[in-house]
C-alpha cells in the first residue's frame, strides 16, 4: 500500500476542513444547539416522556444522526468533486495510487471529520440535557459505521455530480427529509399503523433506531436489524465504488 499517497490525500482534506472551521464545525453545532433550545426546552417541557426517556434526551441521537449524515455526505462529495472540477483528478488517476488508496484517503478524512463533529455535538448536548449512554461501545460502533457508510455514499455523489448544485440535491432533497421522517424527533410507534409500516421503508429509521438503543436501550426496530441494514448499505456503496473505478464512470470521460 502507498502509505504516502493515502497520508497526502488525508492530510490535505483535513487541512481544508480546519481552514473552514466556521462553516464545518461552528455552524452545525449552533444549529443543533438551537434544536435543543426550541424542541428540548420550549416543546419538550410540554411533552410527556417517550418510553421512559424525557423528550429533550430522546431527540439527542436523532440530532446527532442528522448532522452525521449530512456532514458525511457533504465532506466526501465535495472532497472528490473539487479535483474533478479543477481537472487535477487526472493527475491522481495517472499517479501510482490505487483505487483503494484513493478511497481510503478521501473517505477516511470525511469520516474522521464527521466523527469529530458527532463527538462535539454529543458534548454540546450534554450541556443542555442530562442523559447517560447505556451501551457506549455500541454507540461508538454505530457512529463510526454510519460515518464511513455515508462518506462512501457522498464519495459516489461527488463522482456523479457534474455541477455544484448537484452536490446539494441528495443531501437537501432526500437525506434531510428522510432523517426528519425517520424518527429523529419522535417514536414511530406514535404513528397510525399504516404509517408505521410505510416508515419502515425509510432506511434512516434503522440508523436512528439503532443509535437511540445504544443510548437508552429503547428502539423502534431491533438493534440487530439496524446493524444489518447499515452493513448492507455499506456493502452496496463499496460495490458501487468498485464499479466506478472498474469502468471509469465520470472519471475518465
Amino acid at each position: 500500500m502507498n502509505i504516502h499517497a493515502v497520508k497526502a490525500i488525508y492530510s490535505f482534506e483535513m487541512a481544508r476542513w480546519f481552514r473552514t472551521m466556521m462553516q464545518s464545525i461552528l455552524a452545525p453545532v449552533i444549529s443543533t444547539s438551537l434544536y435543543f433550545v426550541v424542541f428540548g426546552s420550549a416543546i419538550g417541557s410540554r411533552m410527556a416522556s417517550i418510553d421512559g426517556v424525557s423528550y429533550a434526551a430522546f431527540i439527542v441521537p436523532g440530532l446527532i444522526m442528522l448532522s452525521l449524515l449530512t456532514e458525511s455526505i457533504s465532506n466526501a462529495s465535495f472532497g472528490i468533486y473539487m479535483p474533478k472540477w479543477a481537472g487535477t483528478i487526472y493527475e491522481l488517476l495517472s499517479a501510482p495510487v490505487s483505487a483503494f488508496e484513493t478511497v481510503l484517503g478521501y473517505v477516511g478524512a470525511a469520516a474522521t471529520k464527521s466523527i469529530l463533529l458527532g463527538i462535539i455535538i454529543l458534548i454540546t448536548a450534554r450541556l443542555f440535557v442530562p442523559f447517560e449512554i447505556q451501551h457506549p461501545f455500541l454507540m461508538a460502533a454505530f457512529l463510526v459505521l454510519t460515518a464511513v457508510t455515508f462518506s462512501l455514499f457522498g464519495f459516489i455523489i461527488g463522482i456523479w455530480a457534474d455541477g455544484f448544485e448537484k452536490l446539494q440535491i441528495v443531501p437537501t432533497l432526500i437525506v434531510t427529509p428522510l432523517t426528519f421522517l425517520g424518527g429523529s424527533f419522535y417514536s414511530i410507534s406514535m404513528l397510525p399503523d399504516i404509517w408505521q409500516k410505510i416508515t419502515l421503508f425509510n432506511p434512516v429509521v434503522y440508523l436512528v433506531s439503532g443509535f437511540r438503543w445504544a443510548f437508552f436501550g429503547v428502539s423502534d426496530v431491533n438493534v440487530g436489524v439496524s446493524l444489518a441494514a447499515t452493513a448492507g448499505f455499506l456493502t452496496l456503496c463499496l460495490a458501487t465504488i468498485w464499479w466506478i473505478f472498474r469502468t471509469g464512470y465520470k472519471l475518465k470521460t
